[in-house]
């Protein structure tokens, strides 16, 4: 990198850290403001009375999946359906709670945590998870242009859920977070790292696991398609990688069928299957997730508000395997007769598009993978939470600003409308969460 470049860079980091802050300032503002609006659902009134300071600071904070996340958090898994969430968003709250208790900053001095103590110590850590920076610095690895990932940067700080992703307790900004520093890692062949993050990243949501892929692509695929060897020592260590990525869910599922099925299994029917897996018999069970269950005239609403995130990535992805995919698999040594290594050749200078570059197939993998599922086989509307886990959503709406500026344009439009609405509707209750 030339000094001119380097100082270029520190600009742009500097002015991201700025734009991030007043981003989340303003987020911050809104979610309060409207917390004063009628609630829809008055269930948070009834844990949190307001009568302290603590209590108003938590009481915006108290919707949606963070019931199930504070009650985890104090007493446990006590209901089946609590077994839908793993328990690494629990650790968010409790330790950094057990921090403040010994610094005397909870409300409570012994014994279970308030849920307010709960909210605002997970809150404050949430505050501290902002990946603009790594998307920056991941973004420029990849792209190798200042002004690319300043672009896709600044467009990060329009994410189509601002409140999940900056304040709120839930996944998002620590799963976010993690999966960025992993991904940074991993590009930057510190795997070891890579591996941590995305342990840790996997220990929140039970899709987590899926970013071992990018270790397997690092230390196997690559290599391969470079026609070199790979030793055992190699295969051995993305083993042991992926493996502790997996671990988080393995063992969550283990510790689930220690509590049901080692002593009366008869009442779930899911320790009896192949593979038990509570996790799938309780999203199925109390959520309806399955292939096409949401596909109904009911929720077309939840799936046209996630359109945008998914026709954009969807877009985005198509481009890429028609571009740098398919050319370098059709030269592939499998299907004709020359040396591996054309097949780096051959898809070094994909199209003039900047954004057409191979490195970022196995982002475009994971995304493409993501919104399928996403689309296909889960609550649709999550994927305006999932998608600032993915970088890709920001390279897909910086290559729309910069290819198809009119898209572009609306994109961002978008962008900031629905995100301040969102802001009100989980501020006032109101779906979707």
């Amino acid at each position: 990198m030339t000094s001119s470049n380097g100082y270029v860079v520190k600009r742009h980091l500097k002015t991201l850290r700025i734009a991030s802050f007043a981003a989340w300032l303003l987020t911050l503002i809104l979610l309060y403001v409207s917390s004063l609006l009628p609630l829809f659902d008055s269930s948070p009134d009834v844990v949190l009375q307001r009568t302290t300071l603590r209590e108003r600071l938590a009481y915006p904070l108290l919707r949606w999946d963070a019931f199930h996340f504070v009650h985890i958090a104090q007493e446990g898994y006590v209901y089946e359906h609590e077994w839908a969430f793993l328990h690494g968003i629990a650790a968010a709250m409790k330790y950094p709670a057990r921090l403040l208790r010994i610094l005397g900053l909870t409300e409570t001095t012994t014994g279970s945590f308030s849920t307010s103590d709960l909210l605002l110590s997970g809150a404050l850590l949430s505050c501290l998870c902002g990946s603009t920076t790594t998307l920056y610095r991941l973004t420029l690895h990849h792209f190798g242009s200042p002004s690319v990932a300043y672009l896709a940067a600044l467009l990060s700080l329009l994410p189509s859920s601002p409140v999940t992703l900056r304040f709120s307790v839930y996944n998002e900004p620590f799963f976010t977070y993690l999966s960025y520093k992993g991904m940074l890692s991993c590009a930057t062949q510190d795997l070891v790292a890579a591996t941590v993050f995305f342990t840790g990243a996997a220990s929140l949501r039970s899709n987590g696991f899926m970013l071992s892929g990018f270790i397997v692509w690092k230390s196997i695929v690559e290599p391969i398609l470079a026609g070199k060897r790979l030793s055992i020592h190699q295969i051995s260590l993305v083993g042991v990688s992926t493996g502790l990525i997996f671990g988080p869910f393995a063992l969550h599922q283990y510790s689930a069928y220690k509590a049901f099925c080692l002593h009366d299994s008869q009442d779930f029917p899911w320790c009896s299957a192949t593979l038990p897996s509570v996790y799938g018999y309780v999203q199925a069970k109390y959520w309806n997730i399955g292939f096409l269950r949401y596909w109904s005239l009911a929720q077309l609403p939840n799936i046209l508000l996630a359109a945008p995130i998914l026709l954009s990535v969807l877009s985005f992805s198509y481009v890429h395997f028609r571009s740098c995919i398919v050319p370098a698999l059709l030269r592939h040594p499998v299907i004709s007769t020359s040396p591996p290594t054309i097949l780096l050749r051959a898809i070094s200078k994909p199209g003039e598009s900047v954004f057409l570059t191979n490195s970022i197939t196995p982002h475009v993998i994971y995304a493409f993978v993501m919104c399928c599922i996403l689309l296909f086989a889960a609550h649709t509307q999550i994927a305006l939470r999932l998608a600032a886990s993915m970088p890709t959503t920001y390279w897909a709406a910086a290559w729309l600003m910069v290819d198809y500026p009119r898209l572009g344009k609306w994109w961002v439009i978008w962008s900031v409308v629905w995100g301040t609405i969102s802001v009100v509707l989980f501020s006032v209750f109101l779906p979707p969460a």
